[in-house]
């Protein structure tokens, strides 16, 4: 009753006129715009289908279902030195043994069972496919503290985001207190009271742990880098108080930018040994140029401690640059700061992305920066998305077609339905952790409208239609003529269902939504194991 609900309220805002529904969408109740069915109660494993990392790495993967709980779990063809928690559905232990493991996932509850196969690669690539997870910029900027991030974790699990394959809490900016400890590393101000243990709990729902840092004296918000003026790691504007109580610049005394420069001195191998012992999963290092050295340096001493870290670059990337980020890092962001607007959509997204599509591939991706999705407002204060329902959906499409990273922006304890349909749909974020690590192809296209075209490792077509203008606008395509051949069946990805079925000399295309998107994924593809046989039709 339910799923039938809120299809045909989605149905019903589909088919708004124009001037109701652009009204419906600021109304701030978006529930009538909910495309995503909500998933069933059988199991239904999510996630990945490859996820690597090195040998003698430490390993944790917590498999994504979907379902009824209680739930029990199995994971058939585990390489050895791994274990599984049958309760909990969490994969852990460390392989010494480099090589690719198929290993069957299954998940059981009293109204049946699902099967998946994921590939374990142990060898020197992780991050096979684009991080999925939380940032806790967008929602609370500076103001960010141990208990909220630790309530962003419990929602990614109660509220079901962690069953449907995200997996990363990142701190951002805000955390920093003075040097000290047994690496002489950054340690965190009083509004981190336990890290260690912080990141132990996150580690005990299944889920990653991030944190930030950048190489200057300096981060962005004021509070201490990666580097110091001197060599026992102390620092001119904290010696002489112009501080608040959390260690960042006082403002009111000193400008953030008098310390956004690189320090004599680096202590890039203690902080990351100081992040390792943690148990930190994944770090955010952020500044303007990015450059080789920096970049290099922290790679290596992140690999120097046998902790897999992911190493993400902050912000704008230079593009002559991308064979370096592509050799020293996870993922780098192509741009600076996003905002909830459709300008910054439009411009990071559909002007942004297409010069990186080289460089993207399993385990170094161009990252066009956080989603603007639900509550955000960079701390304290935090609002709605400026975003329109239609303009969130093309934002969520675009992001998964370019297979950039997806760090959700808001508080997810206060996530309202029509948010948590844009996170918790499975289809599409299939396309974005798709096992071939392609960005869509800008394939038709002028000022008012591009179609984005996607290959998916099945041999199927993921296809998004973009409508730029500010009227509704019929978007379609031929199915021969961007190469797939006989019958094939459209599939709508946010309303999980089939839609029609062509022949591949049949056009075929559907009324778009001004800054909306239809979402498809065109199957079976071509037949790539029988041998063609007769006349070839013109």
């Amino acid at each position: 009753m339910q799923r039938t609900a809120i299809i045909c309220l989605a149905l019903a805002a589909a088919f708004l006129p124009l001037g109701n529904r652009a009204s419906a969408q600021d109304s701030g109740d978006k529930s009538a715009f909910i495309l995503t069915p909500p998933a069933p109660e059988t199991p239904r494993v999510n996630g990945p289908k490859v996820y690597g990392e090195r040998p003698g790495a430490p390993f944790m993967y917590r498999i994504p279902a979907t379902g009824k709980r209680p739930m029990s779990f199995a994971a058939e063809g585990l390489p050895k030195g791994l274990k599984l928690d049958a309760e909990k559905g969490i994969i852990s232990g460390s392989v010494k043994k480099a090589g690719t493991y198929k290993v069957t996932l299954k998940a059981t509850n009293d109204l049946g069972s699902s099967e998946r196969e994921l590939r374990i690669v142990i060898g020197e690539e992780i991050c096979l496919t684009p991080p999925l997870g939380w940032n806790s910029w967008n929602v609370w900027g500076n103001s960010v503290s141990q208990e909220k991030v630790i309530s962003s974790a419990r929602a990614m699990v109660e509220r079901g985001l962690a069953d449907c394959g995200w997996s990363y809490i990142n701190i951002d900016d805000g955390w920093q207190g003075l040097r000290g400890g047994k690496y002489n590393a950054i340690q965190p101000n009083s509004k981190f009271p336990d890290m260690a243990g912080l990141a132990d709990e996150i580690h005990g729902m299944g889920l990653k742990f991030g944190i930030y840092s950048g190489p200057w004296v300096g981060t962005y918000a004021g509070h201490i880098g990666t580097s110091a003026d001197y060599a026992d790691g102390t620092y001119d504007f904290i010696k002489s108080g112009k501080i608040d109580e959390y260690y960042k610049v006082d403002r009111s005394q000193v400008e953030r930018k008098t310390v956004w420069y690189f320090g004599k001195y680096s202590f890039a191998k203690a902080d990351a040994k100081q992040w390792a012992d943690w148990g930190v999963d994944y770090l955010k290092y952020d500044w303007n140029p990015n450059d080789v050295y920096n970049t290099r340096e922290m790679d290596e001493a992140l690999r120097a401690t046998g902790r897999d870290i992911v190493l993400s670059l902050s912000n704008s990337a230079p593009f002559a640059l991308a064979p370096y980020w592509q050799k020293y890092c996870q993922a780098w962001r192509t741009t600076g700061d996003i905002r909830d607007s459709w300008d910054s959509i439009v411009k990071i997204g559909f002007k942004g992305q297409d010069r990186w599509a080289q460089y993207r591939k399993p385990g170094h991706w161009p990252d066009a920066d956080m989603l603007v999705v639900g509550k955000v407002g960079w701390g304290p204060k935090v609002h709605d998305s400026k975003l329109t329902a239609d303009e969130q959906y093309t934002h969520m499409s675009l992001w998964a077609l370019f297979a950039s990273p997806l760090l959700i922006g808001c508080d997810m304890a206060d996530m309202d339905d029509f948010t948590f349909g844009l996170l918790s749909n499975t289809e599409v974020l299939d396309v974005n952790q798709d096992p071939l690590g392609l960005q869509a192809a800008r394939y038709y296209w002028d000022e008012s409208y591009s179609t984005y075209i996607k290959p998916l490792e099945d041999g199927s077509v993921a296809i998004g239609m973009f409508n730029l203008g500010n009227a509704p606008r019929k978007l379609g395509f031929i199915c021969r003529n961007i190469g797939l051949l006989g019958k094939q069946t459209i599939r709508d990805l946010w309303r999980q269902e089939d839609i029609a079925t062509v022949d591949d000399r049949e056009r075929w295309e559907t009324e778009v939504a001004p800054h909306g998107v239809v979402l498809v994924r065109v199957y079976p593809g071509n037949d790539m194991d029988t041998r063609p046989v007769g006349r070839v039709r013109d």
